[in-house]
């Protein structure tokens, strides 16, 4: 009967250690990822490419199909290094993206507008894009494509800078009650940053237009 019981204690605690491992790896597969960094400097700029790996949570994904917009938010700042004093910011960019299921055509829509914004009242949309599925529209948020982060004359060449860019969803944009309700709960937690020396690359070589002839020199 001692023995009996035993096996049944060691059955139940070889469960909850399997059970503990596998939403261990389910929460390192939703992790959020910065990758394929670049950031090169053009005439026009400096312009900064990325891919934001992530995985969109079950509640967000329910809240979304519940017509409650998300909205992420990307924030790039240089700094230029100083071994006597503080770093000072020389250059910032940010951008608000809004994702939004729309059910009467069951398709999803793409807001992308420059800057940060205090409410959805206030987003000014630079680009308007509609998807037929959630992969779609995911893919076309976690791809950063030649984002001008600062002006030419902003970095020096002379001196050492650093990158701080950032990837996050922000929770402040919710209905106040959503707020309430989600204040510290992990599974609503989609963010990311990265810290790094600045590093400019040049320019992609633009591809000749179709029908073009190249001149010799």
């Amino acid at each position: 009967m001692k023995n009996a019981t035993l096996s049944t204690v060691a059955r139940l605690l070889l469960g909850f250690c399997l059970g503990a491992l596998l939403a261990c790896g389910a929460g390192a597969a939703s992790a959020t990822e910065i990758s394929q960094l670049r950031v090169e400097r053009a005439d026009d700029g400096v312009h900064l490419s990325a891919l934001v790996r992530f995985d969109i949570p079950p509640v967000v994904e329910d809240a979304l199909l519940k017509g409650i917009p998300m909205f992420f938010v990307l924030e790039a700042d240089i700094y230029r290094e100083r071994w006597y004093w503080t770093d000072p910011r020389v250059a910032s960019a940010a951008r608000t993206i809004r994702l939004a299921y729309q059910p009467l055509t069951r398709r999803w829509r793409v807001n992308m507008a420059s800057g940060l914004i205090s409410s959805s009242a206030g987003l000014r949309a630079t680009l308007n894009q509609n998807y037929d599925t959630l992969p779609e529209a995911l893919s076309a948020i976690q791809r950063v494509a030649r984002w001008k982060i600062a002006e030419t004359s902003d970095v020096d060449l002379d001196a050492t800078h650093k990158l701080e860019f950032s990837f996050r969803l922000d929770l402040s944009q919710l209905p106040r009650p959503f707020q309430i309700g989600v204040a510290g709960q992990r599974e609503w937690t989609v963010s990311a940053q990265l810290k790094e020396r600045l590093r400019l690359e040049p320019a992609a070589p633009t591809a000749p237009a179709a029908g073009s002839t190249e001149v010799a020199k």
